[in-house]
C-alpha cells in the first residue's frame, strides 16, 4: 500500500518563508518524478514544481519562480519544498504527488506538473498567508 505523507504546512506573514516536506512508503521512491501542487479554494489544483528521479531536472509555474525551490534525497525517500518570499496568493492546499510520466521537450525528457499524470498523491497540508 503506497502512502504519501506531507507536513510543514501553517500560517505565516507575508514575506515569510515554510518548508514542506514529503515522504513516500510503499513505493520504489528512485523511480518516481515528484511534484507540488496546490489548490485554493474554488480554483482548479495547479502543479507547482516538480522534480525528475535523479533530482537534476525542476520545473516551476512562473508565480513561484525565484521564490520556491524544490529538492529530493533519494537516500531518505524525501522531497522538500522551500517556500520564501510567501504572498497571500500563495495561500492553498498543498499536495506532494509522484508521477511515472515523463514529458519530453527540447530533447529532453521532463519531469510533469499535471495532475493527469500523477499515480499517487498525498493528503495535503494547509498553506495560509496572512497580508
Amino acid at each position: 500500500q503506497v502512502q504519501v505523507v506531507e507536513s510543514g504546512g501553517g500560517l505565516v506573514q507575508a514575506g515569510g518563508s515554510l518548508r514542506l516536506s514529503c515522504t513516500a512508503s510503499g513505493l520504489t521512491w528512485g523511480s518516481y518524478n515528484m511534484a507540488w501542487f496546490r489548490q485554493a479554494p474554488g480554483r482548479e489544483r495547479e502543479g507547482v514544481s516538480c522534480i525528475s528521479r535523479s533530482g537534476r531536472t525542476t520545473s516551476w509555474i512562473d508565480s513561484v519562480k525565484g521564490r520556491f525551490t524544490i529538492s529530493r534525497d533519494n537516500a531518505k525517500n524525501t522531497l522538500i519544498l522551500q517556500m520564501n518570499s510567501l504572498k497571500p496568493e500563495d495561500t492553498a492546499m498543498y499536495y506532494c504527488a509522484a508521477s511515472s510520466t515523463d514529458t519530453y521537450s527540447g530533447g529532453r525528457y521532463l519531469c510533469s506538473s499535471s495532475v493527469a499524470h500523477v499515480d499517487y498523491w498525498g493528503q495535503g497540508t494547509q498553506v495560509t498567508v496572512s497580508s
